[in-house]
């Protein structure tokens, strides 16, 4: 029998697949193209932030002309539609052929990234601006640019369209001294809101920004005017000159508070090629204020200079407390928490070399700088010290008082959690809680009273919403320590109820609820609760203000009712409009006979009168609303308790329905003064506030 041959069967080779990622993926962005495609890796987002950075920027290169010496006069206007113009009176941009790129130096800065005069040389010994993006980037992200520069006696100009030059740089005639003007529109296509509108500048923000740029460049002039069009004949314009310079700073940021000694320390010295400034001054208040600077740029974060004044406040009050008696051998060392209670400090450092984290310059990481803050200001505070013997046991005796009153309120602290760990530090039983435990769907309203805590109870979703009602007014935690607020039953229940301890145990890994809600009354006395609250949250639970848990509910108003159709109004504004709405309606269907018949009746001239019975009986004042509409009834709402469950779902815990606004900490300085001003012990600045802002209030409640 014949053998089979052997069939063999040949594999079949794994074909790769044939890429589709070739060269003709790779893109390369020229000139400016990479600051528009990623515009926050530039300026940190495309919001208000980002928008106001673009003229921190320009600002920025016009004081760095006056650090060079060559600058006295800075204008910042802001002009009608969005158009800011800043003006110096330094140098000029140079306008020549630039050897390498073949254009004028002006044309190669305005649309070159990293190309500056701050690399390199002996024009600027210290600049804020060092990365050479700065005003190539503004222009890039500008859908319009003019500069306009004063040389050698001739003006010369030119225009660019996001980023493009229109033309080549031109003679636009003779001059007169010398200096910069730059002008921009920010592009709305680059900036815009959550409602998709491009964000307004903030007169406020940018006036606080140049002061503090005056007080930080002593002897130069900085005119900031608001052009923009307005009810009123005349635009605001202001003027910054301060020979104290950061003294003058020290000075106007403790000008609602108490000074603890008369005298502000001051000290200049230059150590390592680093000019260090250091100004001081304690307050009677419990917490304390250190505003960093690097080359006049604010450093928010702190970083090595910040480091270097800290080690060297706490090691010298140290040992000057030690030596004069104030501490003895067997009491603990003052911690930096005890020396910078009541503390307001500011610490400026200019070097020709400085390492920032980010672009956008909110930490300074160059290590030299610790050394030279460290050596310039210990020398002098220990001199500050021993010359002013009064000052010195002023600010000895307070951080004196810092360490004992932190150790009491630990020693408190220490056993109200001890005890709550042996009673299992229950939930508290005013808390009515949700069924949810992830903390991202929890919320937790904070109601005001148990009337209203019981309706909010009543008209909940359970599943996610939490309830903690708040009998009275908290403590006024500004003036307290921590001792006292613990002590307290409201503020106990509250922080237990976070779950995330506060103070040092503070720890937000365990909040409970990443929705925390105030829902308080429409009245002065809501408003007071909820100030409370906040200044309990911004003390002690700022991060959680800083990523977005804290929010304060909006009940309406009014309600209105036509018949079966209901509308709820938020404010008076709104309620008239609902108004002429419902009268407009009315019309269309048929006439409506508004004429009041002759011969009124004695009642209805004594309602002519007004009376306080009268405006009871109809509202609150709302007389004559309910006439306008026929069959149209008005409820004014005093508090949430005048709700039921079922209206207090629909307006203000729905998340379908209800408006929520997110508390946010966009300039902590001036929030820092507010809650002194508002409720600090000084009642001079709080008078002060409420006669310049009177004005603006409505819906006043007394």
């Amino acid at each position: 029998m014949a053998k089979a041959k052997k069939k063999t069967i040949k594999k079949a080779k794994a074909v790769k697949p044939k890429s589709d990622y070739t060269a003709k993926d790779i893109y390369v962005l020229e000139g400016l193209d990479p600051v528009r495609k990623r515009p926050a890796m530039y300026i940190g987002s495309t919001g208000p932030d980002g928008l106001h950075h673009l003229i921190w920027e320009v600002v920025d290169n016009a004081v760095d002309e006056a650090m060079a010496g060559y600058a006295k006069n800075i204008s910042v206007s802001l002009l009608p539609e969005d158009t800011i113009r800043v003006v110096d009176d330094g140098r000029g941009i140079p306008v020549e052929k630039h050897a390498h790129t073949k254009k004028s130096a002006l044309e190669t800065v305005m649309t070159t990234l990293h190309a500056g005069g701050k690399f390199g040389g002996d024009s600027y010994k210290v600049a804020g601006g060092l990365h050479g993006v700065g005003v190539s980037v503004v222009n890039a992200l500008s859908e319009w640019t003019e500069v306009v520069v004063c040389r050698d006696d001739t003006l010369w100009k030119q225009e660019y369209v996001r980023g493009k030059a229109k033309k080549a740089v031109r003679k636009e005639g003779k001059c007169k001294g010398s200096g910069t003007s730059v002008s921009f529109r920010p592009d709305p296509q680059v900036f815009e809101t959550d409602k998709g509108e491009m964000p307004q500048f903030d007169w406020q923000r940018i006036l606080e920004r140049m002061r503090q740029q005056a007080y930080l460049t002593k002897g130069v002039r900085i005119n900031v005017s608001d052009q923009r069009p307005k009810n009123e004949l005349e635009y605001q314009s202001y003027a910054f000159y301060f020979e104290g310079g950061i003294r003058s700073y020290v000075k106007h940021l403790n000008r609602y508070a108490t000074p603890k000694h008369d005298t502000i320390f001051y000290a200049s010295k230059e150590v390592s090629k680093i000019s260090v400034e250091v100004s001081l001054q304690y307050v009677d208040d419990l917490s304390s204020r250190e505003l960093a600077f690097a080359n006049n740029i604010h450093t928010p974060e702190g970083g090595t200079h910040l480091t270097g004044f800290r080690t060297a406040l706490t090691r010298i009050l140290n040992d000057y407390a030690r030596k004069n008696n104030f501490l003895k051998a067997d009491e603990d060392n003052l911690t930096g928490d005890d020396v910078r209670e009541g503390l307001t400090a500011v610490v400026s450092v200019k070097l020709r070399e400085p390492q920032f984290e980010g672009q956008t310059k909110v930490k300074l990481g160059t290590p030299d700088a610790r050394n030279a803050v460290e050596t310039a200001f210990g020398d002098a505070f220990k001199s500050y010290l021993e010359e002013n013997p009064s000052d010195a046991r002023a600010i000895a005796e307070k951080v004196i008082l810092a360490l004992k009153a932190r150790k009491a309120a630990k020693a408190a602290k220490d056993m109200i959690i001890r005890k709550g760990a042996l009673e299992g530090l229950t939930l508290p039983g005013k808390l009515a809680d949700c069924q949810s435990r992830d903390p991202e769907e929890s919320e937790l309203f904070i109601v005001e009273g148990d009337s209203a805590g019981g309706t909010a109870k009543m008209g909940r979703s359970r599943r996610f919403q939490a309830i903690l009602p708040l009998r009275g007014k908290i403590l006024n935690v500004e003036r307290a320590r921590i001792d006292k607020m613990l002590a307290s039953k409201e503020i106990k229940s509250l922080i237990i109820a976070l779950g995330a301890a506060i103070g040092d145990e503070y720890d937000e890994s365990k909040l409970r609820y990443h929705k925390i809600i105030i829902m308080t009354d429409a009245d002065t006395d809501g408003a007071h609760i909820r100030t409370l609250l906040l200044t309990l949250f911004y003390r002690y639970y700022k991060s959680a203000i800083e990523n977005g848990f804290i929010y304060i509910a909006n009940p309406p108003l009014y309600r209105i009712q036509k018949g079966k159709d209901v509308y709820y109004a938020y404010s008076d504004a709104e309620k008239e409009k609902n108004l002429r709405e419902l009268e407009k309606e009315a019309k269309t269907k048929k006439p409506s006979v508004s004429k009041v018949m002759e011969g009124e009746s004695s009642v209805a001239k004594a309602m002519e009168g007004e009376s306080s019975v009268a405006k009871a009986m109809k509202g609150e004042g709302e007389t004559g609303d309910e006439e306008r509409v026929k069959g149209v009834v008005i409820q004014r709402y005093k508090g949430l308790g005048e709700m039921n469950a079922g209206q207090l779902w629909e307006t203000t815990m729905d998340p379908e329905h209800r408006i929520l606004h997110k508390v946010t900490i966009d300039d902590a300085e001036e929030a820092n003064r507010t809650f002194d001003i508002l409720m600090g012990s000084e009642v001079a600045p709080r008078k002060a506030f409420i006669q310049s802002n009177a004005k603006e209030v409505q819906n006043l409640d007394i």
